[in-house]
Formats: C-alpha cells, structure tokens, sequence
C-alpha cells in the first residue's frame, strides 16, 4: 500500500507558482507521481509544467496496459514519456512568441512490485529514505552540479554559487532531450521525497529526512513552512511517498 501527501505553495517572492504536480489515488493501477518547475517569460513556466506533467501522465496511462511489465519495458516506457511531453511543449513553445525559450524540470516516479522507475531532466530532485538514510537518487543538471563533479568547486561552494540556478538540461527548450531514467528498490516502510528546487535551495537535507521520518501527511506543510521561513525566494513543491 502506497500513501502520498503533496503540498506547493507560491513563496514569498513570485507572483505566480511555476511548479505542478500531480499524485495518483492509492487505487490506481498505476502509481504514478509527477513534479515539474517551469521557467520562462509571461506565464510560460506555469503552462511549461502544466504541460509536462499533463502529456507525461497521458502517454504512461494510455501505454501502460499494452506493455509488458518487466523492467526493460517499464523503464522505456518512462523514458518515451518524457521524450513525450518534452516534444509537446517544445511546439507549445514554437506557436506563440510569448512563449518563446520557456522550458521546465520534469520528475517522474512510477510505482510499479516494490520498484520505482525514474523519469528525470532538470534539477528538481527524488530522495529516498531507508531506515536511517537518506540519499539522492537523481542527478541535478545543472551547471554547478557540472563543476562539483569536475572538482572545480565544492558542494558547500555549490550552495552558495551565483550561477547556481543554470540549468544544462531543461525539458521544451529542445526538440530533442536525453532523460535520466533509472529503477530502484522501494520496499516496505521506505519513503520517496520530490521536490523543487524552491525546498532544497532554502531547507537542508538533515530537515527534510528529519520532517519526512518523522509524519509522512505533515511533511509536505511543515517543509513549505520552514521554506517560507528561510526566505521562500522561489515556489516550493513538495511530494512525500511511503510504502507502508
């Protein structure tokens, strides 16, 4: 059994929230989660992610059925999705000059016999916890991840970098993206988190394992909360996910 909270909220700073996001009913037959931070002139971040999770969750409902359901086949599924949306609002963004350059983040996690399968561009993130650890499961693409890995600079550095929110890969800037996708365990009493970078830029990772391990429906609000708290300088999206 799979229960999921979710909670975004606009910040303090912008006038309108970029971030959608949309979690399954624990009766579907398909578990499926999706963020997405959008970006990009006069309301094309907003319409960016809207648009991504629409098409993303249309293409995975739609092709689910006809697939098998081994791994393989899952994973391209996932993968296919992304490729999806991000085509569709790649031509969005060709079809009116408003929406020129406008792209968005895209995570998605599909629940599937203990697994979750990860669909993932941009720098929202997926964590998951088990027992008394939390790790990262998805790759920021972003320009200071970039020199992190290269050794440039170091992950204290990147925290505070003034290019911090450049992002290398972005879905709809492109015809074309390459997606991360990738499967992991997800096994009783684990607990998955997404989320924008509006949470991650301002919250640290200690507070988000401790508000997740502590009430899974409280954790989305309270993280918002400390957000908010800590200047909430862009929109917060939080997902919260646990196999119970």
């Amino acid at each position: 059994m799979i229960k999921a909270y979710a909670k975004s909220d606009v910040g303090k700073v912008r006038e309108i929230n970029e971030d959608s996001f949309y979690i399954s009913d624990s009766l579907d037959e398909v578990q499926l989660y999706l963020l997405a931070d959008g970006m990009g002139g006069y309301k094309g971040g907003e319409i960016a992610s809207k648009l991504a999770i629409q098409s993303a969750k249309n293409y995975i409902e739609n092709n689910f059925k006809q697939i098998e359901k081994d791994k393989d086949s899952i994973i391209q599924l996932v993968g296919s999705s992304v490729e999806y949306a991000n085509m569709i609002v790649y031509e969005k963004s060709k079809e009116n000059k408003e929406l020129e350059g406008m792209g968005t983040t895209l995570d998605i996690c599909l629940i599937y016999n203990n697994k979750v399968f990860i669909g993932h561009v941009g720098d929202s993130r997926v964590y998951r916890i088990r027992k008394d650890f939390m790790r990262k499961l998805t790759q920021d693409h972003s320009y200071v991840q970039k020199l992190v890995k290269d050794g440039t600079i170091t992950k204290e550095e990147a925290m505070h970098h003034p290019q911090k929110n450049m992002l290398m890969k972005a879905l709809g800037c492109n015809a074309f993206v390459e997606p991360d996708v990738m499967v992991k365990g997800f096994l009783k009493d684990d607990i998955l988190i997404m989320n924008s970078d509006g949470l991650t830029n301002l919250v640290s990772q200690d507070e988000i394992f401790r508000e997740a391990k502590k009430d899974i429906e409280q954790a989305p609000k309270e993280l918002v909360r400390l957000a908010n708290e800590n200047g909430g300088y862009d929109n917060i999206t939080v997902i919260v996910i646990k196999n119970i």
